[in-house]
């Protein structure tokens, strides 16, 4: 007997995961806490602030409305549409007064009421949307039914859906090695290898072929249909990113500062390597990307600065962007070690090709 489900797993994954990513952003850099002194909630009785913008307010709104839109199509299915909606509002405001209250502990960080204000009004705007379009994430929807006819079934194959969200998230920041993740120099330490433009182009391209392989199996193990022409063209979105970003928070001219000879060879020979391995095991197509993960998270550490794109990347260090530049940050460098666990899991005969 069929039974229809309760839940939207995707839509609660993708939930939790967008309120971790507003609190890390809220909260970044996350060093210097202290007691300043001032009571916790004054902020929410101060007065208009004198100097806001425009993009201040649209930004805090925008935040948080796909909060509200996903927290709808999670909970709808056990609590009804209206409920759901309400419980979308309170938890966009209840986060929102958390974050904004624990920012009177960061010294770069200020709290104000009016970023909470747009804060709920963004969590409202985005339950109400979820109301009338965030049922195509649940049983019978749109996107459910698309996702079910593409994708393998089970949690684990919504949990790699999100990791693949995560991916393209990480890409937004141009800083970035093409495909490169997992770079953990700052924390530990670590010191680059001396620039040299050979050294510089074989780790490149090493890079961009094992981000591009390993990225690519972990899609092939949740596709349902077997056609490497899709699996192909799902590599074009990523690039799409890189170049969006590129362009919009740098400038136009650096639409295309990632299309080097190093990294064009090392798309080209991941390509090449991520269709034969198709022909492989599920498992050892697991195990593959494993390792390429690991290389190319290696290679990532191992990289020399590359002077040309830190001088042209300097204006991404600055202004409005600074919040989501630690926050891209952030998901590059943990992005690896949130991959392997999931490469891992055990696999259903539903859950993995044969």
């Amino acid at each position: 007997m069929h039974t229809k489900n309760t839940s939207a797993p995707l839509a609660r994954y993708l939930a939790v995961a967008y309120a971790l990513l507003v609190a890390y952003a809220s909260l970044h850099p996350l060093t210097g806490w202290q007691d300043n002194g001032v009571p916790a909630f004054d902020f929410l009785g101060a007065a208009w602030p004198r100097y806001y913008t425009g993009f201040d307010l649209a930004a805090n709104i925008l935040a948080y409305l796909p909060l509200g839109f996903l927290l709808v199509p999670a909970l709808q299915m056990r609590l009804g549409i209206a409920a759901a909606a309400l419980i979308a509002v309170l938890a966009g405001g209840g986060l929102g007064l958390v974050l904004e209250t624990l920012q009177n502990f960061l010294p770069s960080r200020v709290p104000s009421n009016i970023d909470l204000a747009c804060n709920i009004i963004g969590a409202m705007i985005g339950a109400a949307a979820g109301m009338n379009w965030g049922r195509a994430l649940i049983d019978g929807g749109h996107l459910h039914r698309l996702r079910t006819r593409l994708v393998v079934d089970g949690h684990a194959a919504d949990f790699g859906l999100v990791l693949l969200g995560l991916w393209l998230l990480a890409q937004l920041n141009p800083e970035l090695l093409l495909f490169g993740t997992g770079d953990l120099r700052t924390l530990l330490e670590l010191p680059p290898l001396p620039y040299s433009a050979q050294r510089f182009f074989i780790i490149e391209a090493g890079v961009a072929a094992a981000g591009t392989l390993a990225a690519g199996l972990i899609t092939w193990s949740l596709l349902r249909l077997h056609s490497r022409w899709l699996l192909a063209a799902l590599l074009l979105p990523a690039l799409a990113v890189k170049a969006f970003a590129s362009a919009l928070l740098v400038n136009d001219a650096q639409f295309a500062h990632w299309m080097t000879p190093g990294n064009m060879a090392g798309l080209a020979a991941g390509t090449a390597v991520l269709l034969a391995a198709t022909y492989l095991p599920p498992l050892a197509q697991r195990m593959l990307a494993a390792l390429a993960l690991l290389f190319a998270t290696a290679l990532v550490n191992l990289a020399p600065e590359n002077p040309y794109l830190a001088a042209s990347l300097a204006v991404w260090q600055q202004g409005h962007f600074l919040n989501f530049n630690g926050l891209t940050k952030l998901v590059s460098s943990l992005w690896p070690f949130a991959a392997l666990p999931y490469l891992m899991l055990p696999r259903g005969r539903t859950g993995e090709h044969s």
